[in-house]
């Protein structure tokens, strides 16, 4: 196992991996370049990593600018003709893989395997985090709030959709439905009536074959809560952060959340009582605890027109893009940016491979 840099004063070998074959291919490279821009090359000895949509791992560029969003229609992805690279001799990895084959425990099994030391939750945590309907089953039965909702399979839909149909009809409508192991918003959307669940499963169905359909939190406002390990061992969190969508978007979807045109308002904190704050802080260090996640964890609520908290997901590898609000809402707590990647790759450093 590779040993952590320590006392003899040379720079920690980093590598960053991103890219990756999921849909948030382009999210991730955007990811990928934030953290490159905060990485002190006077402590770190970057390598960057890339993995083409076609799987292929390449030594990519480190060169933040490349991996940037350009516009709409110019999202990055990583030069699978560059030369070809391993992870190597490196103390530690940055996974910045969002969705599948990535985010899901895969490539933190293969690095338990390798026994390189990474950064955030292990494999079990990541898989259910990934997997919404899962993560639900795991969050119940740590008596956490979610959402009622159903999970439909590609051959549940193709053997008998009528059958859908009707379970999506008792769970009731308007409805949300979901790539199960998707994330950014990808393939998202939402079912006012019967007409209209068709289109919305099979929307879904083509980024993953396995959909969510769950009631919509008519009029609940969609807040968040940041979740991080101490060097102790303990757990912080950040004070809720509400989203609030403008204009013509009806939910957070993909242009909302990372194209700067886009109306999205953030308010860090967000403006709720001081009990619904300390509840929320509280109910995602559950979250965290109940999943067994590592490192950090972004915790996402509806708060329902009632004021209850439901949980509506927990992301093992939240965005670390200019727009995303894990970084906002740890810089809002004191704990900048370059500070806040500094504490994930410490905690990955003094961390063990293997089982713990």
């Amino acid at each position: 196992m590779t040993a952590p840099a320590g006392s003899s004063g040379r720079r920690t070998r980093v590598a960053v991996v991103f890219g990756g074959r999921s849909s948030e291919h382009a999210i991730s490279c955007v990811t990928a370049g934030s953290v490159l821009r905060a990485l002190d090359p006077e402590r770190y000895e970057i390598v960057p990593i890339g993995i083409a949509t076609d799987g292929r791992w390449v030594l990519e560029s480190g060169d933040p600018d490349r991996l940037a969003i350009a516009g709409p229609d110019r999202l990055p992805a990583v030069d699978g003709d560059r030369t070809p690279a391993t992870i190597g001799d490196v103390d530690v990895v940055f996974p910045l893989l969002h969705g599948p084959w990535g985010e899901d425990g895969t490539i933190q099994g293969m690095l338990e395997m390798a026994g390189v030391r990474y950064v955030g939750s292990g494999v079990l945590a990541s898989a259910v985090g990934m997997d919404k309907a899962y993560l639900k089953v795991v969050l119940q039965a740590a008596g956490l709030p979610v959402l009622p909702s159903i999970t439909v399979t590609v051959r549940e839909w193709v053997a008998d959709p009528a059958a859908v149909r009707q379970r999506v009809a008792d769970l009731g409508y308007p409805a949300f439905v979901k790539p199960a192991r998707g994330g950014s918003s990808i393939g998202i959307g939402k079912a006012h009536s019967a007409d209209e669940i068709d289109a919305a499963v099979e929307g879904a169905l083509r980024h993953d074959p396995k959909v969510l359909v769950e009631v919509s939190a008519e009029g609940a406002r969609e807040v968040e809560v940041g979740v991080l390990e101490a060097l102790d061992g303990g757990v912080e969190t950040t004070m809720p952060a509400e989203i609030r969508i403008t204009g013509d978007h009806e939910f957070y979807d993909f242009e909302a959340k990372y194209l700067p045109e886009e109306a999205t308002e953030l308010d860090v904190p967000a403006d709720v009582p001081d009990a619904t704050a300390q509840e929320a802080r509280e109910l995602a260090e559950r979250a965290f605890r109940a999943v067994g996640c590592e490192g950090l964890a972004r915790v996402d609520f509806f708060l329902m027109t009632d004021g209850s908290l439901i949980v509506n997901e927990l992301n093992t590898m939240p965005g670390f893009t200019p727009l995303s609000m894990f970084p906002r809402m740890w810089a809002a707590s004191g704990l900048d940016y370059p500070a806040l990647v500094d504490r994930l790759l410490s905690l990955a450093l003094q961390r063990d491979t293997g089982l713990r």
